[in-house]
């Protein structure tokens, strides 16, 4: 059976972007589980103590949430990029199951980790959506592996504005940023240049 996680960044306290959350999570039950009920996340959330960052881990299926966490959450640090063909990756839901990714991510090549491409564009991380810096606005790619919850929200916002960016692009930009759920825009940036070509 399909299984799929959420992962909810909650500071001090507070989930963020829950409704955003919530949305993905119903529209991904109503694709592959067809008259599933609506879930609620606040039925599932039980405050945590203590402060700072935390990741709320939610994995679901047909039934419901099967598997409910909340754990201090620690970013991996990210100081280099490879480039990785992507072509055989569908991850257009959040699926609980990461071997694609995980295929690719082992191909790094001592990076830290790996900027996925499809039919010659930039996609995502292993991790993260991905957003390039052109001098005068922040640029991300129109075709995503996942449309994130986090890009959705900048998208809306006009933080970033979507581009269809091909590998050879890469020159016209002067840093990237990687951005997620629990990784907060503007918490992981790195030149262009520490994109490694294939």
């Amino acid at each position: 059976m399909c299984r799929f996680i959420e992962t909810v960044r909650v500071e001090n306290g507070f989930p963020c972007l829950l409704p955003y959350h919530e949305e993905r999570m119903n529209r991904t039950r109503a694709r592959f589980f067809p008259g599933a009920a609506w879930l609620h996340l606040s039925d599932y959330w039980t405050k945590e103590p203590g402060s700072g960052v935390m990741k709320w881990r939610l994995v679901y299926g047909r039934d419901g949430v099967d598997e409910c966490s909340c754990m201090p959450y620690r970013m991996r640090p990210v100081f280099s990029l490879q480039l990785v063909e992507a072509e055989d990756v569908d991850y257009a839901y959040k699926y609980h199951d990461r071997t694609p990714l995980e295929r690719c991510f082992a191909c790094r090549d001592g990076a830290d980790d790996v900027l996925m491409v499809r039919e010659g564009r930039l996609t995502d991380t292993s991790i993260a959506n991905v957003a390039l810096f052109d001098g005068r606005q922040w640029h991300t790619p129109i075709r995503p592996l996942l449309g994130g919850v986090k890009r959705r929200f900048l998208l809306e916002s006009g933080t970033i504005v979507e581009r269809d960016i091909r590998v050879e692009d890469l020159r016209r930009y002067s840093r990237i940023r990687l951005f997620n759920a629990l990784i907060d825009w503007g918490e992981m940036e790195l030149p262009v240049s520490a994109v490694r070509p294939m």
